[in-house]
């Protein structure tokens, strides 16, 4: 039985096919939204869904990831010390209670820390339906413990990898928005009624609970130990568990429905950064920005709105741009998401 890989045992262009598929319930969806509280109209209500063309009622797009995710996490990063970033994502198609979900993950970069005692693995994680069906792509990059010391470094690879998903390439969902119910939704804000450079805050804060996040990393069967063992997570730096960075991904769409109450998904993933952990009583607070729009002309129901999307931590810095003025981070932020999202519009 394998107890999860270290640096020295990944091979540059191989594939990993990750145990075990899983089929998802409505219980899952019920589970998901009870952990984060997640209102958006598409994954609350199946008859709204259903009027829109899907078959059902789509689970959540960050659901979805963070299986495909936690897939890959015994293969990839159980001996992670961080999971540093993610490019190139695209959501393919809506993933249903009742579809079985697996992934694969092609190695795609290695480079060895300078220390020699750790390295950074960056992977194409693939996840399909039941049918084989593609249902999301990404990229992400982690460091990864060596347990042989002495094993020599791989010649350094690493793939330069798109600024973003081209707006062009987003791949428009099937279903119809021209009579979106603006009533059900709660908002009639769409579209067109947002520019870029618009920043939106969205609320009051959320505290962090050990329960909570322990009960999301196992729905997600993420085995990753920094999470898990707090035994271990004692004798390190930060001296207790860290939260999956997923947690807080989901902990931000959920909250930016003040604000994007009218987002019905997410298109893509343009990249991401887990700036700081989180830990078990803080306190995290959501803003987004509008950096960049998209419309498209065979399709006046429907654009895409790109957004930077911030969390901090302890600190409302919800009025503080993300960066300083000296060009460094806000030392309170710890995810810089930046993401494509669905916004109904109004043909004019």
């Amino acid at each position: 039985m394998s107890d999860g890989r270290f640096f020295e045992d990944f091979t540059l262009g191989e594939e990993i096919i990750h145990a075990t598929p899983r089929s998802l319930t409505d219980g899952d969806a019920g589970l998901y939204q009870a952990l984060y509280g997640g209102r958006h109209l598409l994954t609350s209500s199946r008859p709204h869904a259903v009027a829109c063309g899907y078959h059902d009622r789509p689970l959540d797009d960050w659901l979805v990831f963070h299986i495909i995710f936690g897939k890959s996490v015994p293969d990839i990063s159980r001996h992670a010390i961080a999971n540093l970033g993610y490019a190139e994502g695209q959501f393919h198609q809506p993933a249903y209670a009742g579809d079985t979900l697996s992934a694969r993950s092609q190695v795609i970069g290695l480079r060895e820390n300078s220390n020699g005692k750790s390295g950074i693995v960056m992977v194409r994680t693939t996840g399909f339906n039941q049918r084989d069906e593609i249902v999301l792509h990404y990229v992400r990059w982690v460091m990864v413990r060596k347990n042989d010391l002495e094993r020599a470094a791989p010649t350094p690879v690493m793939p330069q990898l798109a600024d973003n998903v081209a707006a062009q390439d987003l791949l428009l969902p099937a279903a119809d928005f021209s009579d979106w119910d603006c009533q059900a939704s709660g908002s009639d804000r769409l579209f067109d009624n947002y520019a870029i450079g618009d920043r939106l805050q969205h609320g009051g804060g959320t505290t962090l609970e050990e329960a909570e996040h322990m009960m999301a990393t196992r729905l997600y069967q993420n085995t990753a130990q920094v999470h898990f063992d707090a035994h271990a997570q004692s004798q390190t730096k930060f001296g207790k568990r860290l939260i999956y960075g997923g947690h807080i991904i989901s902990h931000a769409r959920a909250m930016s429905f003040n604000g994007l109450p009218n987002a019905i998904g997410v298109a893509a993933l343009n990249g991401g950064t887990h700036a700081a952990p989180a830990f078990a009583g803080d306190t995290i607070y959501g803003w987004s920005e509008i950096i960049d729009k998209a419309s498209f002309d065979a399709r006046p129901d429907i654009g895409a709105l790109r957004l930077r999307q911030w969390v901090s931590k302890n600190t409302d810095s919800t009025a503080q741009p993300g960066y300083l003025a000296d060009g460094t981070r806000d030392p309170s932020v710890i995810l810089e998401l930046d993401c494509w999202v669905w916004m109904p519009r109004r043909e004019s």
